[in-house]
């Protein structure tokens, strides 16, 4: 688990480095370009997400097809896994061209919904690129070669640093583009890293034995069908978890400019370490799935459990981390001292404090997910994420914010309940694996 999760987690820390990259480079311009930019990348971020969450059950299929030595069947899977991508392209898009709309719906203010529509424009242009690029991750990490995205990603990760600076703040003649310089840098990257990826899969000779690029136009809707029916719920669960923190980022955009901003910062910090769990999640998922296709419930048992300690360590880690020195890790995106950035390092601080306590049952509720979508189980953890999200996480985000007055803290707590019930709920349907009859369904073919 160790082995296939380490360069999956760096991978994630990789990907998670472009957007850090962004806010670090965005913040000169000002809390109203931080906000803005915030609220552009959450808008972009969970339409990505539920891509990547319908694109995600090629990974469980191939991974499934993989442990049971079916080639054909992974071939089947990538291949239409292209199919579900392109098919996605278009409506988010639409969704993201007129994003700067639905910010003014939601009450955000209009100099910063002005701001963030650049952005979000130019982001539209790597959609084709970053779901192609998932696709084949998802079908080298199936076939346990992790390393190969993780080069990538890490890669990606250093090109965007000059990209930004350049396109930014303007320089070798190239004119500032603000935060929309941001998102050309992303476009660029994807575009490097989807072409890279290809060019490997087609040398390697492991992956080009699986020839997921021959006769790539001839349909297969059984299997096209069958990615969308276990991968559209896990792309619902996962803009239920992502919608969460994005509700709670427009209740902070009501509270005040300042108080997004240092959500923006805050945010960052825990996306950052929640990439740990999440590399291990996926890890779990490809294992998990492996074991599920050989007709092995030991194994799946023992992946889950391992996923849930790791997971346990390393957010606990994490949280120590956050509680004992936020002060040092909001100082390396907001000076203290500074008459513009002082309130909001301060409010960053205290949100970083509670971002803390929710480390490791936001890291539980990952990993349990992940062993569920292993076994192709994705209905009723979407049920269970939607009700402890939103029933929970936000209705106790809204009470504890305004009814309460507690303000942007009430936010950051009612998001440390929904996610502990999610954990509980996920953590108990994995124990109930066996008398639930998980196990016996059908592996993929």
């Amino acid at each position: 688990m160790v082995k296939l999760a380490l360069p999956l987690i760096a991978g994630q820390l990789g990907l998670i480095a472009m957007s850090v990259t962004d806010v670090l480079m965005i913040a000169p311009l000002g809390p109203t370009h931080l906000a803005a930019g915030s609220l552009a990348f959450m808008l972009y971020f969970n339409i990505w997400l539920f891509c990547l969450g319908v694109l995600i059950a090629s990974a469980s299929l191939a991974s499934q097809a993989r442990g049971a030595r079916n080639f054909k069947g992974v071939r089947r899977t990538i291949r239409q896994g292209f199919w579900v991508a392109a098919t996605l392209v278009p409506p988010a898009a639409v969704a993201l061209w007129f994003g700067s709309d639905f910010l003014l719906l939601t009450g955000q203010e209009p100099d910063v919904a002005a701001l963030a529509e650049p952005y979000l424009r130019a982001i539209v242009w790597s959609l084709p690129f970053s779901f192609g690029f998932l696709v084949l991750r998802f079908f080298v990490s199936a076939l346990s070669r992790p390393n190969t995205v993780m080069i990538g990603l890490i890669a990606g990760a250093l090109i965007n640093v000059p990209l930004d600076y350049v396109l930014i703040h303007g320089a070798l003649g190239v004119p500032a583009l603000g935060i929309a310089g941001a998102a050309w840098a992303t476009s660029l990257v994807w575009v490097v890293l989807f072409a890279w990826l290809v060019a490997v899969v087609l040398r390697d000779r492991e992956f080009r034995r699986y020839h997921v690029f021959v006769r790539f136009w001839r349909a297969d809707w059984p299997r096209y069908r069958e990615i969308w029916r276990i991968g559209l719920p896990v792309g619902v669960t996962l803009i239920a978890e992502s919608g969460l923190f994005g509700a709670c980022q427009l209740l902070m955009g009501r509270i005040g400019t300042l108080e997004l901003a240092a959500h923006a910062v805050a945010i960052q910090v825990a996306s950052v370490a929640f990439m740990i769990p999440l590399g291990i999640g996926q890890a779990a998922q490809v294992r998990v799935g492996q074991r599920f296709g050989a007709r092995d419930p030991d194994g799946v048992r023992r992946a889950g459990w391992m996923a849930l300690m790791l997971a346990g360590v390393t957010t606990g880690v994490a949280a120590l981390v956050m509680w004992f020195a936020p002060e040092a890790i909001v100082g390396l995106f907001l000076q203290a001292d500074s008459p513009v950035d002082g309130p909001v390092f301060a409010l960053a601080v205290s949100f970083l404090l509670v971002a803390a306590v929710f480390q490791l049952v936001d890291g539980a509720q990952v990993a349990m997910v992940s062993c569920l979508r292993g076994l192709s189980d994705t209905a009723w953890p979407l049920v269970i994420a939607v009700l402890s999200y939103w029933a929970v996480g936000f209705g106790a985000a809204w009470v504890f914010a305004f009814p309460l007055g507690l303000g942007g803290v009430g936010v950051w707590m009612g998001l440390a309940v929904g996610l502990a019930v999610a954990a509980v709920g996920l953590t108990l349907r994995f124990v109930l694996r066996e008398r639930l009859g998980l196990l016996d369904r059908p592996a993929a073919a």
